[in-house]
């Protein structure tokens, strides 16, 4: 899945000379969070969000400077200050370093940005020029359609030899060490396990992996925890 497969197309963008106010107006009546920046040629020069428009003169919540503050920040830092707060267009308010994505980007890489960056969307761009935006509610509606091709395509009962088979494969590439410890039987679509295990944690990965697997219509998990010797106890 790319982010061409996700992406919401129809994207409500500013020009960098839109005022604040029509900006504020057009989050709130589209119901979006941010929105991005672009000029004439449709390329990307920012994007202005909710957070960009929280400090402002005009509603008391400029953030206050004390001597102190005044005293070792830098004039620059100063003077952009006051130009977010009392900036009237998007380009004064926008942020500009701006992170985009590539439409044929995987979404495992989507991902990884918005963990990274610490956002919420990420513009999506084909030729240097905005096509799309990817936000994690895309995120979350391609998880649910995945899901959704997954369970049609259970419909198909396999038989349980083909369940069992393809659980054991699981465990080995995923959990060799455990898979050895581990006995799984397959009955009428539904999954018995038993064995030891060092965790918890070993315990339920094994299930997830059942649950997983096509055709299985429940598990029973009847393995237990194997009691750690420790040398000195």
């Amino acid at each position: 899945m790319q982010a061409k497969d996700i992406m919401t197309a129809n994207v409500f963008s500013v020009h960098p000379d839109t005022s604040v106010y029509e900006v504020a107006k057009l989050l709130l009546a589209k119901r979006i969070s941010a929105a991005p920046v672009v000029d004439e040629t449709n390329r990307v020069r920012g994007i202005i969000s909710e957070g960009d428009l929280l400090r402002r003169h005009e509603t008391g919540t400029e953030k206050s400077r004390s001597w102190w503050t005044n005293l070792i920040a830098a004039t620059e830092v100063q003077a952009d200050r006051y130009v977010r707060a009392h900036g009237l267009r998007a380009s004064d308010v926008m942020t500009r370093k701006v992170v985009t994505i590539d439409e044929d980007a995987p979404v495992s890489e989507i991902v990884d940005i918005l963990e990274s960056q610490n956002i919420k969307r990420v513009p999506v761009m084909r030729d240097d020029r905005l096509v799309g935006i990817v936000s994690r509610s895309n995120l979350l509606q391609g998880l649910v359609a995945t899901l959704e091709e997954t369970r049609e395509a259970r419909v198909g009962q396999p038989e349980d030899t083909t369940i069992q088979k393809a659980i054991m494969a699981e465990l080995t590439q995923n959990l060799s060490a455990t898979a050895a410890d581990v006995s799984v039987a397959v009955r009428n679509g539904v999954v018995h396990i038993w064995g030891m295990m060092d965790s918890e944690e070993e315990r339920k990965a094994v299930q997830v992996m059942a649950e997983n697997v096509a055709g299985v219509a429940a598990v029973e998990n009847h393995a237990g925890l194997a009691r750690r010797w420790v040398a000195g106890i």
